[in-house]
């Protein structure tokens, strides 16, 4: 039994740990960590060099989590990331040589690389948490999280996820430029001896296991939502279905990953119930992702996030 507080005061030693290294992305952090803890994926949009990658790596040091990354090209198959099962000459009798997936967090690098073929290899794992290989069936060990990055300019030589592999991630996180002063703070770690490839050298070292990480997750399940929140909530995913310049909105997995995340944000909070806030603030990374617009309002320039925003001005805030 975990006391009240403990989530926060662990989240809030992870996250100085990364910031250590990753500057003045503190957002970031405390969305991905909440994804993780809800037992959610994350897909990450950002220009090459804004450490995407480095972040991922910080995270999995922290909560003391194999970490294993793949970079997505146009030539890999589903059997170069789930595995294969090979011929032992000496035993006579296959034996399951497992892929980069059998690990507790997975970075997809640049995921929109990959044809279809393998992108849908991780259908099963991101919702079943298991990997199916010859008709058997493996479990995969908690946390399991897939961290995916891809670059939202360019487009040549790529495939757009599926709406069903990316309604499988949990959120969808913009990261941005750090900004001026943060970008200084970032050079001046490399002139100190900082090397992105050596983690030690940044001074980042890991606060929990990842049993005391998964603990966390006892204080969530008595995070407490009052029906007022249960009416927000469906209120916000059911007007995305309306609105004119929505062609698809967003479905009942987007109003059960807005409560999921709901709780466990709460509780990173410091509380043990969820107010109508952390609603708000989980809207955008929760939702931009679950919702198509019509290609008129693509034409006009109307972004996703956007939309969202009228949305949460428009549906009455429970008091």
């Amino acid at each position: 039994m975990v006391e009240k507080g403990y989530t926060k005061d662990l989240v809030d030693k992870i996250r100085g740990e990364i910031t250590k290294v990753v500057i003045n992305q503190d957002g970031i952090t405390d969305f991905g960590l909440t994804a993780i803890l809800c037992g959610g994926h994350v897909l990450i949009e950002g220009l090459p060099g804004l450490a995407k990658t480095l972040w991922a790596r910080c995270v999995s040091r922290a909560i003391s989590v194999n970490f294993k990354r793949v970079q997505f090209t146009s030539d890999l198959m589903p059997a170069d990331i789930l595995g294969t099962k090979i011929y032992d000459m000496s035993k006579s009798e296959f034996k399951l040589r497992k892929g980069p997936l059998f690990t507790n967090l997975f970075l997809a690098d640049e995921i929109n690389r990959t044809p279809p073929k393998t992108q849908s290899a991780l259908l099963e794992v991101m919702e079943e948490k298991s990997i199916t290989i010859d008709g058997q069936t493996h479990l995969l060990e908690p946390p399991f999280v897939v961290f995916a990055t891809q670059n939202p300019v360019e487009f040549e030589g790529t495939y757009p996820l599926p709406e069903a592999l990316s309604d499988r991630f949990s959120m969808k996180l913009l990261i941005d430029y750090p900004g001026v002063v943060a970008e200084k703070s970032i050079l001046s770690m490399y002139t100190g001896g900082f090397h992105a490839d050596e983690l030690e050298t940044g001074g980042i070292n890991p606060v929990c296991t990842s049993e005391e990480f998964l603990r966390c997750r006892e204080e969530v399940e008595k995070v407490t939502v009052d029906d007022a929140i249960l009416n927000y909530i469906v209120s916000i995913v059911e007007t995305t279905r309306r609105v004119n310049t929505v062609a698809i909105g967003a479905s009942p997995r987007g109003s059960i990953s807005l409560l999921l995340n709901s709780r466990v944000y709460a509780a990173i909070r410091g509380r043990d119930f969820v107010i109508p806030d952390d609603i708000k603030e989980l809207s955008l990374p929760v939702l931009r992702h679950r919702i198509i617009l019509k290609p008129e309002a693509e034409i006009d320039g109307l972004k996703t996030d956007k939309v969202i925003e009228n949305i949460l001005a428009q549906v009455k805030v429970p008091r």
